[in-house]
């Protein structure tokens, strides 16, 4: 939005001047909303613009990173430029970077955007970020807190949300458990697609990836197809399948994960073979947990019935365990299935 109201004003008219008979034009803008005002808001309403917010949860947690140029917090902000946008009837989105502030916090963040801003889109996205050494930087999560943070999430929107609340990764895992593409390029089985374009017209092979290694060429200087079309744009977008470590290869949960993002690919398998999914722990741990009710909704969907009947399924099968857990004595297995006695599982006193 640094780039000024004029500049969009003149790209959609670029568009409409060259837009071919049967082309489809959709714009999507990726913003914090600070900068949303009505003239913005009016403009994006007009040109069915879909909008992309940055919100990383309740205040104090989304100020704890999200900070303008000057160090000041901008939560305030970012709430002025999201009631802008439903006043102009704005279509949007958000967009929840999970990291070392909001990690440990799940359910106060979807809590919040259920229940306090009425989100019904969401997209989890984990910080994973390299540092100048080995290893990631400070505000990067660990895989199994992004696993812990999905799986809270999940158990409450998999009780009451269903058909209200669309998250995008659990879209996601029902894609995958449907036999169908994720239809999210970071667990496609290859990728390629997602190039990424600089102002100046230098083309990148994915934007998780601009850096001078993977730059394909200019556009000013080469047609955009046959930059699109060079053979080591497609080698890039199979390596990642074929680079995956035999551990990922013979994974339970492959055909949903597909070893993730290549940008994420820092660790190594216990076997010492590198490439691993920084975050493989945690996806590991969620597409596990999801498996039954995953299944469940493939049932309701195949069936010709909502997926959302998955809801009524559980509740009938927590008010079962519930009466178990009542029913069970201290030194009995405890009725959940972990093997754990009783009284060390849900029978433990707070």
């Amino acid at each position: 939005m640094l780039m000024g109201l004029d500049f969009f004003r003149r790209a959609v008219e670029l568009q409409a001047k060259y837009r071919r008979p049967g082309m489809r034009i959709v714009n999507t803008l990726q913003t914090n909303g600070t900068l949303v005002n009505d003239e913005w808001g009016r403009f994006f309403h007009e040109h069915n613009f879909l909008i992309g917010l940055s919100l990383d949860g309740p205040k104090a947690l989304h100020d704890a990173y999200r900070r303008d140029g000057g160090g000041a917090p901008t939560f305030d902000r970012v709430m002025r430029g999201l009631a802008l946008l439903q006043k102009h009837a704005v279509e949007y989105n958000f967009l929840t970077t999970v990291h070392t502030a909001n990690v440990e916090h799940p359910l106060d963040v979807y809590r919040f955007f259920r229940d306090e801003v009425g989100a019904q889109f969401v997209q989890f996205i984990p910080i994973v970020k390299q540092d100048d050494g080995a290893g990631v930087s400070e505000h990067s999560v660990a895989g199994e807190q992004y696993g812990r943070f999905l799986i809270a999430v999940f158990d409450e929107w998999v009780r009451r949300d269903v058909g209200r609340v669309y998250v995008q990764i659990f879209d996601v895992a029902l894609a995958a458990w449907l036999g169908e593409r994720p239809g999210l390029c970071v667990f496609e089985p290859v990728c390629g697609l997602g190039m990424a374009m600089e102002h100046n017209g230098d083309l990148y092979a994915c934007d998780h990836f601009v850096e001078p290694g993977h730059k394909l060429g200019n556009i000013l200087e080469t047609p955009i197809m046959e930059l699109v079309d060079l053979e080591r744009q497609r080698e890039f977008g199979q390596a990642k399948r074929t680079a995956l470590p035999r551990a990922c290869r013979e994974c339970e949960v492959r055909f949903v994960c597909n070893g993730g993002c290549p940008k994420n690919r820092l660790s190594a398998t216990p076997g010492g073979e590198r490439g691993l999914n920084h975050l493989c722990a945690g996806y590991k741990a969620f597409f596990s947990h999801i498996d039954r009710p995953m299944k469940m909704m493939v049932e309701e969907l195949r069936a010709k019935r909502p997926p959302a009947n998955v809801m009524m399924r559980i509740a009938g099968e927590d008010q079962e365990l519930q009466k178990r857990f009542t029913a069970a004595r201290r030194n009995d297995p405890c009725p959940c299935g972990s093997g754990v006695k009783f009284k060390r599982c849900h029978g433990r006193r707070g």
